[in-house]
C-alpha cells in the first residue's frame, strides 16, 4: 500500500508537504509545479487517502423491497407464505440491510415502488408483466416459490414433483390403494386478474396413481388452499358412496379442516382414514391427530432469496435457480410408526 513517505521520496519533498497538498491545504506556500508533481506521483502510485479507503471499506447499506401476491388475510390463513416473508426479513435484519419495504399486489394501485430500491424479492406467482413495469428502475429481482423466467430472474423453489411422489409412495407402501386427493388451484397474478391452473401436486398425484392403475377421478376434490375449504371438501368426500382409505392433502391448513370433518362424522384417523399433508407449518404437529407431512423449509427459502439478491447486486450476471430439499415427516395421521425420511 502506497504511503505519503513513498510519494515524498519520489517527489523530492517532505512528507508534511505531500500531506498538505493531498489534503488541499490552501495555506501551503508551494509552487504550482511542485503541487502538480506530487499529485501526478500520487496518481501513478494509486494512492488513496485514509478517508477514501474507509469510504470503500464501509459496508454499503442496501434497500430491499418485498412484493407479495397474497393479501394480509390470505397470508395469515396460510402460514406457508408468512414464514417465507419472515425469512426474508430476518436475513435482511441480520445482515444490517435497510428496513424492507412491503408491497402487496392487491393494493398496489394506490402506491408506487421506491425507485431507490436496490433489489426486490417477489414471493409467490406474480406475473413477469407486472414486475417488468419496474425493471428499468429496479435491476435486481429474485422470485421465491416461483420461477417464471430462468434466463432473467434468480429464483428459489422446491421440487413439488419429488415431494409429492415420496408422499404417495409412502402411502402405497403402507398398503393403501384407494387414495384420494384434496387440494387447491394455483394462480399467476396479473394485477387485478388471475390466471388459474392445476397445482403441480394434483398433476403428480394423477400421474403416480395412473401408473399404478389406481387413479379415480371421483376421489379428487379441489377448492381453495384454506382450512375451511379442507373441511368442506372432506365433507363432500364423506358424502360420496365410497370414501377413500387415505388422502393426500395439498396443505396443512386444509388437512386440519379435513380432520375436523372426519372427527365430526366419528371417522377415526388413521384407523379408518389416513392423511398425508404438505408444508409442516407449526399447526401440523399440534393437530388433534399430528400430521404426517412434507416439511418445506420456508424460512430458509426467504433467507436464500436475500443471499441471491445480494450476490447479484455485488456483480453476478448469470441468473441462478436454487431448489431447496424437503423432508418427509412421519407422524400419527398416516398410520405408520416410523421415523423421518430425508428427501435428498
Amino acid at each position: 500500500m502506497t504511503t505519503i513517505k513513498d510519494i515524498a521520496v519520489l517527489s523530492n519533498v517532505s512528507a508534511s508537504t505531500v500531506s498538505r497538498v493531498l489534503n488541499n491545504d490552501k495555506t501551503l506556500a508551494v509552487t504550482e509545479e511542485t503541487r502538480k508533481k506530487i499529485l501526478n506521483v500520487a496518481r501513478e502510485l494509486n494512492y488513496k487517502s485514509v478517508r477514501a479507503r474507509k469510504s470503500v471499506e464501509k459496508k454499503e447499506v442496501y434497500k430491499i423491497g418485498i412484493f407479495l401476491c397474497q393479501s394480509l388475510e390470505e397470508e395469515l390463513s396460510d402460514p406457508y407464505f408468512l414464514s417465507i416473508r419472515q425469512g426474508v426479513e430476518n436475513e435482511c435484519r441480520e445482515r444490517g440491510l435497510s428496513s424492507t419495504e412491503l408491497f402487496r399486489l392487491y393494493n398496489f394501485g394506490d402506491v408506487s415502488l421506491d425507485p431507490e430500491l436496490d433489489g426486490l424479492v417477489v414471493i409467490g406467482k406474480v406475473s413477469t408483466k407486472v414486475i417488468n413495469r419496474f425493471c428499468q428502475e429496479i435491476k435486481n429481482v429474485v422470485y421465491i416459490d416461483y420461477s417464471p423466467d430462468e434466463q432473467k430472474y434468480d429464483s428459489v423453489v422446491i421440487d413439488f414433483d419429488k415431494a409429492t411422489t415420496v408422499s404417495l409412495e409412502h402411502l402405497l407402501k403402507l398398503g393403501y390403494e384407494k387414495i384420494g386427493y384434496i387440494g387447491g388451484t394455483v394462480a399467476e397474478h396479473m394485477g387485478n386478474k388471475k390466471i388459474e391452473f392445476e397445482d403441480e401436486r394434483k398433476i403428480v398425484f394423477k400421474r403416480v396413481m395412473e401408473q399404478r392403475g389406481l387413479f379415480r377421478d371421483d376421489f379428487v376434490f379441489v377448492g381453495d388452499f384454506t382450512m375451511s375449504e379442507g373441511y368442506r371438501l372432506m365433507k363432500d368426500a364423506i358424502n360420496k358412496k365410497e370414501v377413500p382409505e387415505a388422502f393426500f392433502v395439498g396443505s396443512d391448513p386444509m388437512a386440519v379442516g379435513a380432520l375436523r370433518a372426519l372427527q365430526e362424522m366419528n371417522i377415526r384417523v388413521p384407523e379408518e382414514v389416513a392423511l398425508v399433508s404438505f408444508d409442516d407449518v407449526e399447526m401440523a404437529q399440534f393437530a388433534s391427530c399430528p400430521l404426517t407431512t412434507v416439511r418445506v423449509h420456508t424460512e430458509e427459502m426467504g433467507r436464500t432469496g436475500v443471499k441471491l439478491l445480494l450476490d447479484r447486486m455485488n456483480g453476478r450476471e448469470i441468473p441462478l435457480k436454487i431448489t431447496l430439499p424437503t423432508e418427509f415427516i412421519i407422524r400419527s395421521s398416516c398410520g405408520a410408526k416410523l421415523n423421518v425420511f430425508q428427501d435428498n
